[in-house]
């Protein structure tokens, strides 16, 4: 089965929880975690350009960068699409390339063009019947009837939570798969989101965002079937390196790092040792038999 069929069946058992990977290295570390999936986040892949989440990214540097995850791991891969990088013909395009790189879902938002992080303030977004016609456009491009179609919309802070409900149910009814209704406000809209669209729900979970943060356990109860957490690796490597930065400059001395690894513990999370037993395998008839 394929990635995207595979996390179909994940979302029919249980509530899928995908920390945000930026990169393959992040990716792996999600995979080694236990994680049943990852999740490509758009502002941790425009970091890695030395760009904010302001709208700055391509479509195919996004492309490339959820193909080069979706290789990296055995994991399915959800990647945010921002706007879909232009109107209707822009969209179709934007779900093709993501498909044919194995990646198993997308979002496309509301938002106009440029956007912005949805934690952001001074969002813009589009009309409803635009949105609707992009949601249509990327159910129709489709190849594998399994690729999750997540339709997300940031009205919530421009227009309202009542318009951002009509929205996310508007979106589910033109072929969306679910809904991600970005920045509820409190806690009373976060519960209320999953009773009141009519059909699955993500959950966004940003530390200090506008969202309140609630247990995973908490969602579920909600009636939430995925739960990302975008910038949960990205914010931690931050930290990590400007403190190991700061302690060079201050001590001259090499620090410690966090976790004790040689070399070669280093490419064993990346398959070392698949890759050493390749030396020898082929390097007569009997072996590569």
């Amino acid at each position: 089965m394929n990635s995207a069929g595979r996390l179909r069946d994940m979302l029919r058992q249980d509530m899928v929880v995908a920390p945000g990977a930026y990169d393959c290295i992040t990716a792996r570390a999600i995979e080694l975690g236990g994680f049943a999936a990852v999740y490509m986040t758009g502002a941790g892949t425009a970091a890695t350009l030395g760009y904010p989440d302001f709208g700055l990214v391509t479509m195919s540097e996004m492309a490339e960068n959820a193909g080069r995850i979706a290789t990296a791991v055995n994991l399915p891969v959800i990647a945010d699409a921002d706007t879909g990088y232009g109107n209707e013909l822009n969209v179709i395009r934007t779900v093709r390339e993501y498909e044919k790189r194995g990646v198993a879902g997308l979002h496309i938002e509301d938002q106009a063009f440029p956007k912005k992080c949805g934690h952001l303030d001074n969002k813009e977004v589009i009309s409803l019947t635009d949105y609707v016609a992009k949601i249509r456009a990327a159910a129709a491009a489709r190849k594998n009837p399994d690729f999750l179609l997540i339709a997300r919309t940031d009205s919530r802070a421009v227009l309202g939570f009542e318009e951002a409900i009509r929205r996310a149910n508007a979106a589910i009814e033109a072929g969306a798969d679910m809904a991600f209704l970005e920045a509820a406000q409190d806690l009373e809209e976060v519960s209320a989101i999953p009773r009141l669209v009519k059909g699955p729900c993500l959950l966004n979970l940003v530390w200090k965002g506008k969202t309140p943060i609630v247990k995973l356990a908490d969602a579920k109860q909600m009636g939430y079937k995925m739960t990302i957490l975008p910038g949960l690796l990205l914010r931690s490597v931050i930290a990590t390196c400007e403190t190991m930065i700061r302690e060079v400059r201050e001590t001259g001395l090499y620090p410690l790092p966090g976790k004790d690894m040689s070399p070669a513990d280093v490419f064993a999370m990346f398959g070392g040792k698949e890759w050493d037993d390749f030396r020898d395998r082929f390097k007569s008839p009997q072996a590569a038999e």
